[in-house]
This record gives structure tokens, C-alpha cells and sequence, in this order.
């Protein structure tokens, strides 16, 4: 299965949260209102930082904001910021890691290709176009609430 990891999920979603008011936020105050644990906010935005997906604003009131565009942030963006360049396998040309039968094997450099292919699908979708029409966390679109969850007994 290919799929990214859980901090790249949650990356996504504090962007969103971020992307959906002007305004300074908190790391607290992203934990609070995604449900996020403090911490693995604190240790995103970061990373985030690094990448320029946001900018940190210092003093009292100070968080962050969006360091560009939602329109101009790419899912890709928020891969690579978060698990490094984009690689399916060890013998992609982005991938950091090596192969250990990379001399012998007969798709070496085939998967360049896959590569770039998925990469640029990733890269077709915007922040923007994750956060939209998307209601607070725990409502949907409309202000109706999501039933919650119940464990059925067995």
C-alpha cells in the first residue's frame, strides 16, 4: 500500500485550519481546534517553517500564517516539507536511499517515470482546493454536526 504518513495527514490538516482565517495562530491553539496533541503541532511547524509553508510571527499574539497561498501550496509541498523528496522506490533519482542490487537490477532508473508521474498529480492539487467547502472540524459543510462514532456491542 502507498500511502503518506500519519505526520504528513496531520500537516494537512493544521494547513487547512491555518489557510481557513487570516489571522495569527497559535500552535495551542491549532492543537485545540484540530485535536492534534500540542507537541506533534509544535514539531510540524517546524518543518513547515523550513519549507516556507509558514511563517512564524514572534511576541505575544504571535503563531503562524500561511507563507504563501493556499492556491500556491501543493500537496507535493506538503509531502516533501514533511517526509522529504517524493521517491516510490530507493533507485528513484529523488529518493535518498540506495539499493542494495542497484548494479544488477533491470528496472534501475525505470521507475523515474512512476515517479514523476505521481509527483505531478500531487502537485496539481492545491491547499486551496483541500480546505474548500469544508465546515469546522467535527461539522460538515452546512454547520450540520457528523454523528459520532458508536462502538456496537458485540
Amino acid at each position: 500500500m502507498f500511502k503518506v504518513n500519519k505526520l504528513t495527514d496531520y500537516a494537512t490538516v493544521v494547513l487547512i485550519e491555518i489557510a481557513r482565517q487570516t489571522q495569527v495562530r497559535s500552535s495551542q491553539h491549532l492543537a485545540d481546534k484540530t485535536g492534534i496533541p500540542a507537541p506533534t503541532v509544535a514539531k510540524l511547524m517546524k518543518s513547515l517553517n523550513r519549507a516556507g509553508l509558514v511563517a512564524s510571527h514572534r511576541g505575544a499574539g504571535g503563531g503562524y500564517t500561511l507563507g504563501r497561498a493556499a492556491i500556491d501550496i501543493t500537496i507535493a509541498d506538503v509531502i516533501q516539507a514533511v517526509e522529504g523528496p517524493i521517491a516510490l522506490t530507493a533507485c528513484a533519482d529523488t529518493s535518498d536511499e540506495h539499493c542494495s542490487i542497484e548494479k544488477l537490477c533491470p528496472v534501475q532508473g525505470k521507475w523515474n517515470r512512476v515517479n514523476a508521474a505521481v509527483r505531478a498529480a500531487l502537485a496539481e492539487v492545491s491547499l486551496a482546493e483541500m480546505a474548500a467547502d469544508m465546515g469546522d472540524f467535527g461539522r460538515m459543510p452546512g454547520g450540520l454536526q457528523a454523528a459520532p462514532v458508536v462502538a456496537l456491542a458485540e
